[in-house]
């Protein structure tokens, strides 16, 4: 009895956040993915282009490299994305620091997809126990948000270009904020994803070997799979699914598919945690557990935890809790040693 509640108060939670969002277009968008593209007209064009990004080991790496234009100040930091919108605010990224007073240890956190709020709880627990957090604001969330918008609909939408380009943003400002990080004198740096922001840090600790650490909550490999049959994501799928099939969106969407990066994730250096709901309408069980089964094939020992609650309910306790001490004991030591799924 008491799962059905949990699953009911997902349910809700669900319809809250589709309140006030609608369909938009489909709408291809290459140049904004692509931008050395010349102009696209067709599906089959596009997606050519992201089989040519996925096999591009330096598709997520910032082309200018620069680390200038930090301003820290009374707990915040800000600076310049690498990626300029034709959104003003989007362009500036913000991160709110929370000390601990070592430079041994800061875990860089990637929230999920439509935030309202920085995660206050998160910051003091860690930051009393030794790691200084991070917390990143993704394209459009936060200070970076729309001007008369209520939802981060440019991050993740029907628009299969701005998606690329939003995520990559991430990816980008992730990489760039990790640098400043390691320029400060911090010395091991871990990353925490949640939900959309697992599929940023996943992509990050892929590509970039200063990250020693990442934990994922909520999470899959392919983002197409998880807005076409994820509960969240419904109205994206409504604006999708006259216009394209799950297949070819598999394939535009190819960049954005941590399986296909699975092999970096294995990399010797690199320790994964992964907290999983067993009731989880948004990101399906099948998703995740097909990711875990690659990460395990390519070589990976992911240490994985799995809670008995849905997607949104995993923030109630007693769930937040085990998950807290879960990701608690992976920071605190090297223990690669595989939890089943």
């Amino acid at each position: 009895m008491y799962h059905s509640w949990l699953d009911r108060w997902d349910e809700r939670r669900a319809r809250r956040g589709e309140e006030g969002k609608e369909t938009t277009d489909f709408v291809l968008d290459a140049q904004r993915a692509f931008p050395d593209a010349k102009e696209i007209a067709s599906l089959e064009e596009f997606c050519g282009l992201a089989d040519q990004a996925v096999a591009d080991p330096a598709f997520f790496d910032e082309p200018s490299g620069s680390d200038q234009g930090f301003q820290r100040q009374d707990g915040w930091l800000k600076f310049p994305s690498g990626i300029s919108t034709e959104i003003e605010e989007n362009n500036v990224v913000w991160a709110k620091i929370t000390e601990s007073g070592s430079f041994d240890q800061v875990m860089v956190v990637f929230h999920h997809w439509n935030a309202t709020a920085r995660n206050r709880q998160i910051a003091k627990y860690f930051s009393r126990r030794g790691i200084t957090v991070v917390e990143i604001a993704m394209p459009y969330h936060f200070e970076r948000r729309r001007p008369g918008s209520l939802h981060a609909d440019y991050m993740l939408s029907a628009n299969l270009g701005r998606t690329i380009q939003s995520v990559r943003q991430a990816v980008w400002d992730g990489r760039k904020l990790i640098r400043w990080l390691k320029s400060e004198g911090y010395r091991e740096i871990s990353v925490l994803g949640m939900s959309l922001g697992s599929w940023v840090a996943g992509v990050i600790a892929a590509h970039d070997p200063a990250v020693s650490k990442a934990s994922l909550f909520l999470t899959a490999g392919s983002l197409a799979d998880m807005v076409w049959t994820g509960r969240a994501t419904r109205l994206i799928r409504n604006s999708l699914e006259p216009e394209i099939e799950l297949t070819d969106l598999r394939r535009a969407w190819g960049p954005l598919n941590m399986e296909n990066y699975v092999h970096r994730l294995a990399r010797p250096d690199l320790d994964l945690h992964v907290v999983l709901a067993k009731r989880d309408k948004v990101v399906l069980p099948e998703l995740s557990e097909r990711f875990m089964q690659r990460l395990k094939d390519a070589g990976a020992r992911p240490n994985i935890l799995q809670l008995n609650c849905g997607h949104y309910s995993l923030a109630m306790p007693p769930y937040i809790l085990l998950a807290g001490l879960s990701l608690k004991r992976f920071l605190s030591c090297a223990d690669k040693s595989p939890r089943g799924i």
